[in-house]
């Protein structure tokens, strides 16, 4: 969009580019969309763009009113600044693993941010049923809003508005497959239900690091998992409803061991300074480009910048306690 008149409107219309090494290294036209570029530097501010317009345009809030949500950081931080630009109050909530630059950038954008340990869904003190609690125990006379990205559909039919069509016209309609992780699942299932729509021979793959379901619940039709990753914003563990009818042909799981040392070449060799979900999404690419094999078109999203795991991604001594690779430049 040319001349966006506020932060909403700048949402979206990123950049489709050629992942030089993935593209080399099998044969394949590799692509990754810059949803590190909208203006709250993620993709998760298309979730929060659809959620909150489509919540005014049915009258479930108004200027004044408060926006609450359950959020690893991404969709807190989207919520946050399109919430400031359409007059609305936002109350986050989020777990207290996450990385302390999300939280800092959350309370210096004007959010009320809430932290609790972290524990299985199931438990009732899970971050994300804090949250809907949080929701119904307030009052506003301009609406109490759960953004609810797990199971609100506007987030899944955003992408449909918006991520596939872009995608497409990006690359004329030539498409091969597309992968990416799953958070609440909005972005592959509302990617993979308008790409299929258009051409049904496109295959759609999740990319699942360890201590996440999704992989066994593609291939084997249960959601279990082992293991643990340091990744943030993905990994499920249950069939949200944004999940729920997404079309996916394929899944791969994708160690912390092999993601990071593709993010550290999409760094150093690619100037592409990007979170540990981004390499995950690089790696599944890699994956579905070896079993389609040479010559096919794959799309994948790099989420967002690595500014926001600093004190994650380059503490020589969180890296080494885990038995990761380091940056080369680090290392």
């Amino acid at each position: 969009m040319t001349n966006p008149k506020n932060f909403l409107d700048a949402v979206g219309n990123t950049p489709l580019i050629r992942l030089k090494q993935a593209s080399e290294l099998t044969g394949c036209e590799i692509y990754g969309k810059c949803e590190f570029m909208n203006p709250g530097g993620s993709v998760k501010d298309r979730a929060a763009k659809f959620l909150l317009l489509d919540a005014l345009d049915a009258g479930k809030i108004e200027p004044g009113g408060i926006v609450v949500e359950g959020t690893a950081g991404n969709t807190g931080i989207g919520l946050t600044l399109a919430g400031n630009a359409l007059g609305l109050r936002t109350l986050i909530v989020m777990p207290e693993t996450q990385s302390e630059e999300k939280k800092s950038a959350l309370r210096g954008m004007g959010a009320e941010l809430k932290t609790y340990p972290a524990v299985p869904y199931k438990n009732p003190e899970n971050y994300v049923h804090q949250a809907r609690r949080l929701a119904e125990s307030l009052q506003s006379e301009h609406g109490v809003f759960y953004a609810n990205q797990w199971d609100n559909l506007s987030n899944r039919e955003g992408h449909m508005r918006s991520t596939a069509p872009e995608i497409w016209a990006q690359l004329d309609g030539r498409i091969d497959g597309f992968t990416c992780a799953v958070g609440t699942g909005g972005t592959l299932a509302g990617v993979s239900l308008w790409l299929k729509e258009k051409n049904p021979d496109i295959v759609i793959a999740a990319a699942d690091p360890d201590g996440a379901g999704v992989y066994n619940w593609v291939k084997h039709g249960e959601m279990s998992s082992a293991g643990s990753s340091i990744t943030e914003g993905i990994g499920q563990n249950r069939v949200t409803g944004n999940l729920d009818g997404a079309q996916i042909d394929d899944a791969f799981n994708i160690p912390d061991r092999e993601l990071l040392p593709i993010l550290w070449d999409l760094i150093g060799a690619e100037g592409l300074y990007l979170g540990a979900s981004s390499g995950i999404n690089v790696a599944g690419a890699i994956r579905l480009a070896r079993e389609l094999g040479p010559g096919h078109r794959i799309v994948t999203i790099l989420c967002d910048s690595a500014s926001r795991y600093e004190s994650k991604l380059f503490n020589r001594d969180f890296l080494r306690a885990r038995d990761l690779p380091l940056p080369p430049w680090l290392d």
